[in-house]
């Protein structure tokens, strides 16, 4: 089962809205049940930007430092592209897709809704 980190991403979500670059570390680590088999730590450099007034997108990329259980840590390749939007005061959507390079490569899809109280 993969483990997220979920503070980077409501710190993200947390932002000002304000369009433009930015820099974003992120560490997410990768569990099944209690055994451990990798952290992958992002460095991106990023750029949000308004598609409308309820909407916006974000791209990032840069190196990757994977550091796998028992192996040498290796740099890679990453990055994430989404889009946000704002549905109401209180909720919101978004979808992610990433990668990581590398000889056993990595892509995902995200998506969820988010209700502020």
């Amino acid at each position: 089962m993969k483990f997220l980190a979920i503070l980077p991403a409501a710190a993200i979500f947390a932002a000002p809205a304000v369009a433009g670059p930015y820099a974003n570390i992120e560490a997410n680590s990768k569990f099944s049940g209690s055994d451990y088999s990798k952290t992958v730590i992002d460095n991106h450099v990023g750029y949000e930007g308004k598609i409308t007034d309820t909407a916006k997108y974000y791209v990032q990329g840069g190196p990757a430092l994977v550091l796998k259980d028992g192996e040498p840590l290796t740099t890679e390749l990453s990055g994430k592209a989404g889009v946000k939007v704002k549905l109401s005061e209180q909720v919101g959507i978004y979808k992610e897709i990433k990668f990581l390079t590398g000889a056993q490569s990595d892509y995902g899809i995200k998506a969820g809704v988010k209700y502020t109280f």
